[in-house]
């Protein structure tokens, strides 16, 4: 009987967390799963955050998602953060642990992997080297998760030149720094183009990034989902390129946070795509 099926709760906190489309993805699969329970906002201010992660268990909220600001500082307040989250230097994922303890993972790695896997371009992770915009944190987790794929060689390019090379020595020599003044270059022979920056968001300007030299077989990649079009996919599309754009990363991203919290790792419909595009 449905009410002897345990309820969940879960949610997304960050501040400000209106914006967040994770509720529309959770709860679509609570739904489809014929699950008891639901997916909130959370919204949290950073001088706060302590005290909402230690809440969770209190209110027997089975755990939360991490965004905007909270990735980094959460991991200095949850009792375990996983290696991968280590290697990244954030968290998107708190689980509350059978004893309330809090454990604090990165899906943002997986996430950008599997939207590039199913983009609908030949690209594997072996096809050549990478350019990755940007050394922020989402640089950082799309680093990661192209590092354990298997990607040969990664060039990181940042608009502050120091980042990018302070960055670049953290991951080994498979990673490189180069200037940003080298930028339009740099993609000469490069597989695949992710940018990791707000740079082409909505009310941001566009990339300032000529595609001139890259391969026009090559995977343009943008993890920005609004506009689910930036300026950049716009270009690499007019020249032939390939393109995924951030949707698919928030997606992916979300399936094994679910898993954690509700026992099932969920698939991405096309009824949940509809519901999602609907949105924006």
């Amino acid at each position: 009987m449905a009410h002897d099926i345990p309820y969940q709760l879960a949610g997304v906190m960050g501040w400000p967390v209106a914006h967040s489309r994770s509720p529309v993805i959770h709860n679509h699969w609570i739904a489809e799963h014929g699950l008891r329970g639901a997916y909130v906002l959370l919204p949290v201010q950073p001088a706060r955050l302590e005290q909402a992660l230690r809440a969770l268990p209190v209110l027997g909220i089975a755990g939360c998602n991490l965004t905007i600001p909270h990735k980094v500082d959460a991991m200095s307040i949850v009792d375990h953060v996983d290696a991968l989250g280590q290697r990244i230097g954030a968290v998107n994922t708190i689980v509350v642990n059978t004893d309330g303890s809090l454990s604090g993972r990165n899906t943002d790695a997986f996430g950008f992997v599997q939207s590039l896997y199913e983009a609908g371009s030949p690209w594997q992770p072996a096809s050549g080297p990478v350019c990755v915009v940007g050394a922020g944190g989402a640089a950082r987790a799309v680093v990661v998760g192209l590092l354990d794929a298997g990607v040969p060689e990664i060039r990181l390019t940042n608009r502050s030149d120091g980042k990018a090379t302070e960055m670049a020595g953290e991951f080994g020599d498979k990673v490189k720094a180069v200037a940003w003044s080298e930028r339009h270059a740099c993609l000469e022979g490069c597989a695949l183009l992710v940018n990791t920056t707000n740079q082409g968001m909505h009310g941001q300007p566009a990339l300032d990034l000529r595609l001139d030299a890259l391969p026009a077989t090559a995977l343009v990649s943008d993890i920005v989902y609004v506009p689910m079009e930036t300026p950049l996919l716009t270009a690499a599309a007019a020249r032939g390129n390939p393109t995924a754009n951030g949707l698919g990363m928030l997606l992916h991203q979300a399936r094994p946070a679910f898993e954690a919290w509700f026992g099932t790792m969920p698939s991405i419909s096309p009824e949940l795509l509809q519901k999602i595009k609907a949105t924006f």
